[in-house]
């Protein structure tokens, strides 16, 4: 014999909101692309900032700014690089075109700790993240839903 399921009205709510969780747009990606122009400083194995953030279809100047030794700036993903001397100050432009988390390194060779002269460039927030954090939610939700005695119930 095959048990017949009994869909009820919470299950069908807690349904439509896991569809939602997943397929509703994130609106800060709908955002209208922008200029965005940042100074990065070049020195002593780091970069100043070490992180930049940019929406989706920003058009993106970084200025490249050096004080010690010369240095580059290149961003995985994107295949783009700039070169900057001491003292000097190097331009890089492009469209954001890529969402992810990308890594931008220095691309001459500066120095014993070259190899961990490192940043992080974000294009559009980690939708994924919270994706699965308000599906997560509603889980613990519902489950704590489904463990209540039966009684307790309404």
């Amino acid at each position: 014999m095959m048990a017949r399921l009994r869909l009820s009205p919470r299950w069908i709510v807690i349904g439509l909101l896991a569809l939602a969780i997943v397929f509703v747009p994130n609106p800060i990606a709908l955002a209208a692309p922008a200029e965005r122009h940042f100074r990065i400083e070049a020195s002593a194995f780091q970069y100043t900032p070490e992180t930049i953030h940019v929406n989706p279809g920003d058009h993106v100047t970084i200025d490249l700014v050096v004080t010690d030794v010369v240095h580059g700036l290149y961003i995985d993903g994107y295949d783009l690089n700039v070169t900057a001397d001491p003292g000097q100050t190097a331009t890089l432009s492009f469209v954001a075109d890529r969402s992810g988390s990308f890594r931008f390194r220095c691309s001459v060779t500066c120095g014993a700790l070259h190899p961990f002269m490192i940043g992080k460039f974000n294009v559009g927030s980690n939708d994924l993240l919270w994706r699965a954090i308000g599906l997560g939610t509603l889980a613990v939700v519902a489950a704590i839903w489904v463990m209540r005695p039966k009684g307790e119930r309404k």
